[in-house]
C-alpha cells in the first residue's frame, strides 16, 4: 500500500493521498488493537506515519490542484488528530497513585545518622540514614559544598565507589585503588596512598566499589594503625593502612598487604581480582574475590578466605571442593579451580558469628556439563559461614545449575522482620531474576514463601537442565513474559526487524536454556533485576527502594571452532584479540567447554543502538516491607542522555534507562540516587516517589551515594566516575552536597 501511495504521489495524482489516508487509518485501528493506549508502545507504531502523513496533508495543493483549502482542513484535521490522541493517550498512562506508607515498624531501626562506618552505612547494609536536616521541604536548595578529583581516568572504567565517613575523616578509593583520605567538613586532601597497580591488572571493569574501616580491640588510640582501612585490590590483594596517615601497617602480612592469590597456582593479570570492600566478622576479613567471566573453564579457583584483621595471618579457607583444605593448599596442590566464586559485597553478623556471602557460579558460566556435584550445590546461593570455622552453617539457591549467569550480585540486607510470632532476625536477597526473599539469617529458613516452578526445558544440554527454578511468593521485580508486540524501535522498520529477531529465536519465558542453533532469548538479562547496587531500607517506616533493570539479552553459544576462527580466545593467550570496552559476554572464549558465548546484552539493534524491548529499561520502586506489597512504581531514568546512532536526544522523558548503582534513604524521608545513564543524581520522595530535586552529575554516577553528618551539617555525597559498559561519561569526580550555611 505504501508503495503504491507513494508511486501515485510520486505521479501527482491526487489517488495517493486517498490510498495513504487509508493506509493510515487501517495502521491506527492495527496499533490499538496490539496495544491499547499504551503511549511508548505506540511510537514506532503511530509516530513515523504521522510524520508521512504530514508530508502528503503539505503536498494537497499540488496533488487536488485546488489551492491551499483541501491543505488547510487537513491540517486542522491533524492538530485536532494529535492534539485529542495526545490527550487520550496521555491519561490512559497516567502514574498509579502512591498507596500511603505502612506504619512505623516495632523496634529502634538504624540509629546512625552521623557516620557512613561500612559500604552499606553499617553493618546491616541496611543504607538508611538517620540524618533528617534534609527534607523534601527545603531539598531545592542542596548545593555542591565540596568536590574532590581523585585524578585516577583509566581504561575500562567505573570506579563504583561509595566513601566511607568516620569522625571527622572521609575514606575512598578510587578505579585503580588509590586510597584517600579527606576532611568531612570540605573535602581537602588529608593523605593518599598509591598501591601500584598495573593496567595489566584491569578485569572486565577498573573498578573498587569500597573500603573497610577497623579498629583494632584493646590498642592504644595513638597507637600506630589502631584504626586501619583495609581494601580489596584489582591484583588480588589484601592492603591495611593507618586511618590516621595512610602509612602501611607493618604488623599486617608482609609490609602491610596479603596477595589472596598464594595458593591458586598461575593467575594470569586481570584473572583474579577484589572489587568489593572486604567485610569484617568478629576481626576476621572475609573476602571473596571477581574471577574474570566467560575466559576458561579451568580458572582461578573461588575460593573463600579468611584473614585476621591485626596480623593478616589466614584464618581459614573454604574451598567448596576440597573440604580438607582449611588453609593454604599442601605442597604440590592448590585450591580446586573453576569453582564458584563471590565477587559481590557479603554482609556480616557479629551476634552470630555469621557471614553471608552472595555467591556466583562456576566458571564457563553458559555450559554446566562439566560441573562437579558440590559446584552445582554451592553456585548462585547465599551461603552463611561460621567465621571461626570457615564452615559453611546453611545455603538457599536462587538458581539451579545456573547457566545464565544469574549470580548473586546484591549484597543481602539484614533487618528484623514482622512475623506473627513477633520480630525475626532476617536477612532480604534480591536476586538478577527480581526475585526478593526474606530469609532467617540463623537458618536460611524462608520467612515468605517461595515456590518451585516448572520452567522450560531443552537447549544444547537437554538432561543438565533442572525441572523447576525458585520463585518467591513475596515480591518479584521481574515484569510478565515478552511478546512479539513488545519489540520495539523508532520507526515501524526497527520495529519489524525486532519483531523478526523474536520470531526466530528460541524463548520459552524465564530460564529458557541456551542455545547454539539460534539466538536465545534471556529474560530478564544478567544485569537484573536486581545488581550490586542492592536495595536500601528505612527500618523506621518499614520500606524497602529498590532500582532494578528491565531489559532481555540475545544470546547465542558458538561452537569452539567458530569461536576460534574470530580470535576468541582467553586473557593471557597471545591469540587473544584484545578488547576495548563492549559488553560482557560479547565474544567469550569459555575455553575448556565445547562453546563461547555471544551475549547481545540488552538486545541492541545493530547501526542505531536500540533497543528492541519497548520502554521501559529501568525503575525504582517502594515495597512495604511487612507484605511485600508494591506502594509505588515508577519508570527511573529519563531520555535526555539516549537516542539513535548514540546521539543525545536531551528529551526530559522519563523513559526508564538501564542502571548501575543503588541508593540511600534518610529519616527525612528522602530517596538518593544516580545510577541512571541520563546523569542525573536526584532525590525522590519516598512516600510518593516523585522526584523532588536532581543536579546534572559532570560524569555518569553508577554508584552508591552515602549520607552523613558533620558539625551539625547533613552532607550528601556520590562518586562521579561513569562507566564504560553503561556508556555514561567517564571522570574521576566525588561530590558532596548540603544545604547552605545559616
Amino acid at each position: 500500500g505504501l508503495l503504491i501511495a507513494g508511486v501515485l504521489v510520486a505521479r501527482l495524482k491526487p489517488a495517493g493521498a486517498i490510498v495513504y489516508f487509508v493506509i493510515f487509518a487501517l495502521t491506527v485501528v492495527w496499533a490499538l488493537w496490539e496495544t491499547g493506549l499504551d503511549g511508548w508502545a505506540l511510537v514506532p507504531r503511530l509516530v513515523a506515519p504521522l510524520v508521512i502523513l504530514l508530508l502528503v496533508l503539505l503536498s494537497l495543493p499540488v496533488l487536488t490542484r485546488r489551492g491551499t483549502k483541501p491543505m488547510l482542513a487537513g491540517l486542522a484535521a491533524f492538530v485536532l488528530l494529535v492534539g485529542v490522541g495526545g490527550a487520550v493517550v496521555a491519561a490512559a498512562n497516567r502514574p498509579t497513585p502512591a498507596k500511603p506508607l505502612p506504619a512505623a515498624l516495632a523496634g529502634p531501626g538504624a540509629a546512625m545518622g552521623a557516620d557512613w562506618i561500612a559500604y552499606g552505612g553499617s553493618q546491616d547494609a541496611q543504607r538508611f540514614s538517620a540524618a533528617a536536616q534534609i527534607t523534601k521541604a527545603n531539598v531545592g536548595k542542596l548545593e555542591r559544598v565540596w568536590t574532590f578529583r581523585t585524578g585516577d581516568l583509566p581504561e575500562k572504567f567505573g570506579a563504583e565507589t561509595t566513601p566511607l565517613k568516620i569522625g571527622d575523616s572521609v575514606y575512598l578509593c578510587s578505579a585503580m585503588n588509590k586510597l584517600f583520605a579527606l576532611d568531612a567538613r570540605d573535602g581537602k586532601q588529608r593523605w593518599a596512598y598509591d598501591p601500584q597497580i598495573s593496567k595489566d591488572a584491569i578485569p572486565y571493569t577498573a573498578a573498587c566499589r569500597g573500603v573497610t574501616y577497623f579498629v583494632q580491640p584493646g590498642a592504644a588510640p595513638d597507637a600506630a594503625c589502631a584504626a586501619r582501612i583495609i581494601e580489596g585490590t584489582l591484583d588480588g590483594r589484601l592492603i591495611a593502612v593507618d586511618a590516621r596517615n595512610g602509612k602501611p601497617c607493618a604488623g599486617f602480612g608482609q609490609g602491610g598487604q596479603v596477595d589472596i592469590k598464594t595458593g591458586m597456582g598461575e593467575v594470569v593479570p586481570g584473572m583474579v581480582s577484589i572489587t568489593s570492600a572486604p567485610t569484617i566478622v568478629r576481626g576476621i576479613i572475609v573476602t571473596g574475590h571477581q574471577v574474570l567471566d566467560g575466559q576458561k573453564r579451568w580458572a582461578p579457583s573461588g575460593v573463600i578466605q579468611g584473614y585476621d584483621a591485626v596480623t593478616g595471618q589466614m584464618r581459614f579457607a573454604w574451598d567448596m571442593m576440597a573440604p580438607d583444605i582449611t588453609g593454604l593448599p599442601p605442597q604440590g596442590r592448590t585450591y580446586t579451580p573453576g569453582t564458584p566464586n563471590m565477587w559481590t559485597t557479603a554482609t556480616g553478623d557479629d551476634a552470630l558469628g555469621l557471614v553471608y556471602l552472595p555467591m556466583g557460579n562456576s566458571a564457563a558460566d553458559y555450559y554446566s556439563s562439566l560441573r562437579r556435584p558440590a559446584e552445582k550445590e554451592w553456585s548462585s546461593a547465599l551461603v552463611a559461614l561460621d567465621v571461626v570455622t570457615g564452615k559453611p552453617r546453611w545455603k538457599f539457591q536462587t538458581a539451579h545449575n545456573d547457566v545464565w549467569d544469574y549470580d548473586l550480585g546484591s549484597q543481602g540486607t539484614l533487618v528484623d522482620f514482622p512475623t506473627a510470632g513477633g520480630l525475626v532476625p532476617a536477612i532480604i536477597l534480591p536476586s538478577k531474576q527480581g526475585e526478593i526473599y526474606i530469609l532467617d539469617r540463623r537458618t536460611g529458613r524462608p520467612l515468605t514463601g517461595v515456590e518451585e516452578r516448572a520452567v522450560p526445558g531443552g537447549g544444547v544440554e537437554p538432561a543438565e537442565r533442572a525441572k523447576t527454578q525458585p520463585f518467591s511468593l513475596y515480591h518479584s521485580l521481574a515484569k510478565p513474559r515478552l511478546t512479539e508486540k513488545d519489540m520495539w524501535g523508532m520507526s515501524p522498520i526497527d520495529q519489524m526487524i525486532c519483531r523478526i529477531q523474536f520470531k526466530r529465536a528460541v524463548y520459552n519465558g524465564p530460564y529458557t536454556p541456551p542455545e547454539a542453533k539460534a539466538r536465545w532469548i534471556q529474560y530478564p538479562g544478567y544485569n537484573g533485576g536486581s545488581d550490586w547496587g542492592g536495595i536500601a531500607l528505612d527500618p523506621r517506616r518499614g520500606v524497602i527502594v529498590a532500582n532494578y533493570n528491565d531489559m532481555p539479552n540475545y544470546n547465542q553459544l558458538v561452537p569452539r571452532a567458530v569461536a576460534d576462527a574470530r580470535g576468541w580466545f582467553p586473557r593471557g593467550d597471545p591469540r587473544e584479540k584484545t578488547k576495548a570496552g563492549g559488553a560482557e559476554g560479547a565474544g567469550d572464549p569459555q575455553t575448556g567447554v565445547p562453546y563461547a558465548i555471544d551475549v547481545n546484552a540488552g538486545w541492541r539493534m545493530p547501526g542505531t543502538g536500540m533497543l528492541c524491548k519497548r520502554p521501559p529499561y529501568g525503575g525504582i520502586r517502594a515495597i512495604e516491607l511487612k507484605s511485600g506489597a508494591t506502594l509505588w512504581d515508577r519508570p527511573f531514568g529519563t531520555a535526555r542522555r539516549n537516542g539513535p546512532f548514540g546521539i543525545p536526544s536531551m528529551l526530559p522523558i522519563d523513559i526508564g534507562t538501564p542502571n548501575n548503582g543503588g541508593s540511600v534513604v534518610t529519616a527525612g524521608g528522602l530517596v538518593f540516587i544516580a545510577a541512571a545513564t541520563d546523569n542525573l543524581f536526584r532525590a525522590i520522595d519516598i512516600e510518593t516517589g516523585k522526584t523532588v530535586w536532581s543536579d546534572v552529575l559532570p560524569a555518569g554516577g553508577q554508584a552508591n551515594p552515602m549520607v552523613y553528618e558533620q558539625d551539625g551539617r547533613q552532607y550528601v555525597v556520590i562518586m562521579a566516575g561513569g562507566h564504560h559498559f553503561m556508556e555514561t561519561p567517564e571522570g574521576d569526580y566525588v561530590i558532596a552536597y548540603a544545604l547552605p550555611k545559616g
